[in-house]
């Protein structure tokens, strides 16, 4: 059988929750049964290095805008010259320009990836519905996503599947501990840690708001905020308003994850909404208890009371509650963490994600 051409578009290759699950996805097909190409409306990032380091071709169009017609006639070209069976897109911006531009290119196997339930704006939910009429089938990172998808965005259940993210768990199990006294932690601490984009959505005023209220009770208690983003500013005002300097530290972006983790007492998602948190399966796999808010896609990780603790969304009190449960507990530390790992070894790794995929992509190209 020869390889079938299989084109996947997303809005940019920085590391990030869905950029990393496309790398995973595209570079773990078969490539005797699938060609893959990607194509990226910002500029190359940092993920573009690892698709090409397995010969991958990656095409990015360096847009500054997505709703430029430009950039979609572009793609349009580019689609007609690969002619994909199939065209996979990820992201919302990429999942409105690869719609437009696949069917102007003549490819009706559109696959759109729904990664976040978006409670920012109504727009994008609009705009999702009104072109939802090209697509195939959308896949929702969970079954939360699904649910919102239909009843907030009004598309039809029957194109909607789940396919849950995965995580490479080994990666995560054999880390060596990171040395956190670089990032002013002293040897000895209790570290809460927090990964993620340093953006509204992840609702790290009520993390530090709760840090106040855990170092005033526990003296080891240290915070560590991995990431960057347009908060970064507001967060640094908020710590310093709060004299939390010394006890709650900003890391920006780090490739060690693993590492950090394995050197970290807890994990920390304070999120106001998600999809499917990747932080969280990454949390699991090293090992380490999980605190996080009770949106979408957390219970469908986390089980209460045996791989970590939910709270409330907006909750600062409540999340600094959990926080101190969890520190003050060395037995049920080490139960959640260890609950957590076997059950993403079990059920939540990349090659399932990818086997998913690849059953909804043999069943497009036989219809």
């Amino acid at each position: 059988m020869s390889s079938t051409r299989i084109a996947f578009c997303i809005t940019d290759l920085d590391p990030g929750g869905a950029e990393r699950a496309l790398v995973q996805l595209v570079t773990r097909l078969d490539r005797s049964r699938w060609t893959p190409i990607v194509f990226c409306l910002a500029g190359p990032g940092p993920l573009a290095d690892d698709l090409r380091a397995v010969n991958i071709e990656v095409v990015c169009f360096g847009a500054k805008h997505w709703r430029s017609a430009g950039i979609v006639l572009r793609l349009a070209r580019e689609l007609r010259r690969f002619r994909p069976a199939i065209v996979q897109t990820f992201l919302f911006h990429a999942n409105v320009a690869g719609r437009i531009a696949a069917r102007l290119a003549g490819i009706k196997n559109i696959v759109s990836g729904i990664r976040v339930a978006e409670h920012r704006s109504r727009v994008p939910l609009w705009i999702d519905r009104w072109t939802n009429w090209l697509v195939k089938i959308n896949v929702c990172v969970s079954q939360a996503v699904a649910d919102f998808s239909i009843h907030k965005a009004g598309l039809s259940p029957n194109k909607l599947i789940v396919i849950p993210n995965g995580v490479d768990a080994a990666r995560f199990t054999s880390a060596q501990p990171a040395d956190l006294t670089q990032f002013g932690i002293s040897a000895g601490s209790r570290t809460v840690l927090t990964v993620g984009r340093l953006d509204p959505q992840k609702g790290l005023g009520d993390l530090v708001e709760a840090a106040a209220l855990v170092a005033s009770r526990i003296p080891q208690a240290q915070f560590l905020i991995v990431g960057e983003g347009p908060e970064r500013s507001r967060i640094e005002r908020d710590i310093s308003a709060r004299g939390l300097g010394d006890r709650v530290h900003l890391a920006g972006w780090r490739a060690d994850i693993p590492e950090i983790m394995a050197a970290g007492s807890v994990l920390v998602l304070s999120s106001h909404w998600e999809g499917l948190p990747n932080v969280v399966l990454e949390g699991m796999a090293a090992g380490l208890p999980v605190v996080a808010t009770r949106v979408e896609g957390v219970n469908e990780l986390v089980i209460e009371g045996q791989t970590g603790l939910l709270v409330r969304a907006q909750s600062p009190d409540q999340l600094a509650l959990a926080i101190e449960q969890i520190l003050t507990d060395p037995e049920q530390t080490r139960l959640f963490g260890e609950a957590g790992r076997r059950r993403v070894q079990a059920e939540f790794s990349w090659t399932a994600m990818t086997s998913r995929y690849a059953a909804q992509y043999e069943s497009l190209t036989r219809d």
